[in-house]
């Protein structure tokens, strides 16, 4: 069964997987980080929502589709990032 031919709801499921695993990732490699949790938090974000866009791009995801794609996760990595930028900037 190719990617296609799955039903919008699998394909969400999928893409709200891999955002949540994701982002578990990003937190512990942030925990270790040398310039700190939040800054090395915030550089992980940033470049995920760079990676999502281009993998968004390169695969001709339509940004405002029926089902949640590459362009749903850069966007949520990037208010993420700004959220943890106004807490990295606050403190």
């Amino acid at each position: 069964m190719r990617a296609n031919n799955l039903p919008q709801e699998l394909r969400s499921a999928q893409v709200l997987i891999r955002f949540g695993s994701r982002l578990a990732i990003m937190i512990g490699f942030a925990a270790f980080a040398g310039a700190g949790f939040g800054k090395g938090l915030v550089a992980l974000l940033w470049m995920s929502a760079l990676i999502c866009a281009v993998v968004g791009a390169v695969r001709r995801e339509p940004p405002l589709s029926a089902h949640l794609n590459h362009w749903d996760e850069m966007t949520a990595y990037v208010a993420l990032c700004a959220l943890a930028t106004g807490v990295v900037h606050h403190h």
